[in-house]
């Protein structure tokens, strides 16, 4: 099956500094990929080549067949991102701010609005649709940032941290609604620092340290290659393998 995203010997470097380097890696349709590392591993910055808001000091990356550095705005245009820190005009309501996403991404507003019905039921987002942005906790402004990056039902998501200051059960009802995305044929890279989750969302994982994939597969598989036992938690492979 043809990959939906494709990075070749990616490197970036921020002056002396390799934030990133020689990553490769795809991304098959129906396969959720956990993106895992230390702060300062090169998570975030890998998201940022991939949406074509960093070029690459070498390398390239293709999403959707489209190059991300020379078609960037193709390439945000047809998948869907979810920062970790998302940020909003205070001044609009959550409403407000899909109808804009919608506008923008030329869909028409009223029925990006009733495809979205489901996911808003879904992430209990209906009584903070009509409340300004303002307003709003990191919580529900990660609500808002996943049902913007899901408006136009995109084949590939990017999302960091999609969990983070979420309670418990929406944070439960996130990974379903993802998986349910998955089997549905999307590609999806996760960066986390939630190892639980990625352990139970992802099918296959990749771990940077200092900017380089030090393992990657399955859970499973980085487990063996970490050298613990097949019972332990892939946050206990993580730390071995990064120590």
């Amino acid at each position: 099956m043809e990959p939906l995203v494709r990075a070749e010997g990616l490197k970036k470097s921020f002056g002396a500094v390799d934030a990133v380097r020689e990553l490769s890696f795809q991304l098959a349709p129906g396969e959720v990929v956990g993106l895992l590392g230390p702060n300062g591993a090169g998570k975030t910055t890998t998201l940022k080549l991939l949406l074509g808001l960093l070029r690459p000091t070498e390398g390239s990356a293709t999403v959707l067949g489209l190059d991300c550095t020379r078609q960037a705005r193709q390439v945000k245009a047809r998948l869907g991102y979810c920062p970790d820190e998302p940020a909003f005009h205070g001044f609009l309501t959550g409403r407000e701010t899909l109808a804009f996403v919608a506008s923008v991404r030329g869909l028409a507003i009223g029925g990006a609005m009733a495809g979205l019905e489901p996911l808003i039921a879904t992430l209990d987002f209906g009584p903070q649709l009509d409340v300004f942005t303002a307003n709003y906790s990191h919580g529900t402004k990660k609500k808002l940032a996943l049902l913007a990056a899901l408006i136009h039902d995109p084949r590939v998501l990017l999302l960091d941290e999609p969990t983070n200051g979420l309670d418990p059960p929406t944070a439960h009802r996130v990974r379903e609604l993802l998986a349910d995305k998955a089997r549905a044929g999307a590609a999806i890279m996760v960066s986390t620092h939630l190892l639980d989750m990625a352990d139970r969302l992802c099918d296959r994982v990749l771990v940077l340290d200092k900017g380089v994939i030090i393992a990657e597969g399955s859970p499973a598989s980085v487990r063996s290659r970490a050298g613990v036992p097949p019972e332990a938690s892939l946050e206990d492979a993580f730390l071995a393998l990064v120590a």
